[in-house]
C-alpha cells in the first residue's frame, strides 16, 4: 500500500516540474514510452519465467526435486533442525533452495512461503524463530548457480551472451549469503 503512495508521489512530482519547466509534452512522451517499454520487456520475459517454471514443475513431477532434498538434507538439517521432525518442512525448504539456486525467485516464493509458514506455527510464539529469521535471510541473499531470471532479462536488453556474468554472480550470491549468516549468528536472540 506505501509504494502505492510513493508512485503517486513520483508521478504528480514529474507532471507538476513538467509543467513549471515548460516540458509537459516531453515528461507526457516519456511516460508513454515508459509504458510500451515496461510492456515489451514483461512480454519478452514471459517466455523464459515460463520455461523455467515448467522445467521446475517437471523437476517436482519426476521425483528430482526429492533427490534434491535428498542431497540437500545434511545442509538443511544443519540450518534448519526443524526439518529433522518435519518431512514437509524439508520438502518446502529443498524446494525453495532448489528454485533459488536456479534463479528462479518467483518459483521459490510459494516454497518459502510455506516453509515460512511451518517454521513459525512451529515456533509456536508470536515472534519469529532463528530459524525462520536464517530462511528470510537465505530467501533474500540466495546463491544462484544459474541466474536465468538476470539471464532473460539481460537477452531480452540485447546481450550476446547473458550468462557471461556467472562468475560474478556465483561470487557475489556466496558472500551475500556468507554476509547473512554471519549477521543472522551475531544478531541472534538467545532461545
Amino acid at each position: 500500500m506505501a509504494m502505492s503512495y510513493v508512485w503517486v508521489i513520483l508521478l504528480f512530482v514529474s507532471v507538476v516540474f513538467g509543467v513549471l519547466t515548460g516540458s509537459a509534452d516531453a515528461v507526457g512522451a516519456a511516460a508513454v514510452q515508459g509504458a510500451e517499454r515496461a510492456v515489451e520487456l514483461t512480454l519478452s520475459l514471459a517466455g523464459p519465467m515460463i520455461f523455467y517454471s515448467a522445467l521446475l514443475e517437471v523437476m517436482e513431477r519426476s521425483g528430482l526435486t526429492e533427490k534434491l532434498s535428498r542431497a540437500l538434507r545434511p545442509v538443511l538439517w544443519r540450518l534448519f533442525p526443524s526439518s529433522r521432525k518435519d518431512p514437509e518442512l524439508a520438502g518446502d525448504l529443498s524446494c525453495n533452495m532448489s528454485a533459488n539456486l536456479l534463479g528462479l525467485g518467483n518459483a521459490a516464493t510459494p516454497a518459502g512461503i510455506r516453509a515460512a509458514q511451518r517454521l513459525h506455527a512451529l515456533s509456536g510464539g508470536d515472534t519469529a524463530s532463528n530459524e525462520l529469521c536464517r530462511l528470510v535471510v537465505l530467501n533474500t541473499a540466495s546463491i544462484q548457480l544459474l541466474p536465468t531470471t538476470a539471464a532473460a532479462l539481460r537477452s531480452a536488453c540485447g546481450a550476446e551472451n547473458a550468462f557471461d556474468i556467472l562468475p560474478a554472480v556465483w561470487i557475489s550470491s556466496a558472500v551475500s549469503v556468507a554476509a547473512g549468516l554471519l549477521a543472522e549468528r551475531l544478531f541472534r536472540r538467545s532461545p
